[in-house]
């Protein structure tokens, strides 16, 4: 199983999420009726929440620079689909933590510890790592069992973000497109198909 099937089904594991992302009418769309689908299920205190959330600035320039960074390496884009950011799950993290704050603290030190250790053994913060350098210390930390005593904080920080990372992607209009999930779309009746009718002998009928 290759990196982005394992994040598959991490991204899985909300798929409630997906359905119900999915499901809301395009954004784009400015009609009265889409905007009342659009807030169907919600109080007017959950929305006004969300906007005043998205006015709020948690992580500064830097940190989003480096969440960036982290989500590409997680999700890198492929010959099937975008990467993590092309999905704007930097956007997504940024929310989150606002959104629940639980999460917040430990993203602010987990990216400050990675810029620390990349100080000690690279001489640089992580974001101005050569790719090979940013590779290197990733795959030190993205495999808890492998993990040397010393990188264990970076380890919980790395779990953190990659699962946020696969939440913010497949919950995503490209992560979903991603996942094949093709929602409550009509079908198209083309008949019997031709070898059920040979079967039974109904082929010229």
């Amino acid at each position: 199983m290759n990196r982005r099937e394992s994040l598959k089904a991490i991204g899985l594991s909300v798929s409630t999420v997906v359905l119900l992302d999915a499901c809301k009418t395009n954004p784009d769309a400015k009609t009265e009726d889409s905007k009342i689908v659009a807030e169907v299920g919600r109080q007017t205190y959950e929305t006004e929440r969300d906007k005043h959330l998205l006015t709020e600035k948690y992580f500064t320039d830097h940190e989003l620079a480096t969440i960036t960074v982290l989500a590409d390496i997680i999700i890198p884009q492929d010959e099937h689909s975008g990467s993590a950011s092309d999905a704007k799950v930097t956007d997504f993290i940024e929310f989150i933590v606002k959104d629940e704050p639980e999460h917040a603290l430990p993203m602010r030190g987990g990216l400050r510890w990675l810029d620390v250790k990349c100080l000690n053994v690279y001489g640089s913060e992580f974001k101005s790592c050569t790719p090979q350098q940013q590779e290197a210390m990733c795959s030190q930390i993205a495999y808890p069992a492998l993990a040397k005593p010393d990188m264990l904080p970076g380890v919980t920080f790395f779990n953190k973000m990659r699962e946020l990372t696969a939440i913010g992607f497949f919950t995503s209009k490209i992560g979903i497109a991603d996942l094949g999930y093709k929602g409550n779309s009509p079908g198209k009746w083309e008949g019997v198909p031709a070898d059920v009718l040979k079967q039974y002998g109904l082929e010229g009928v």
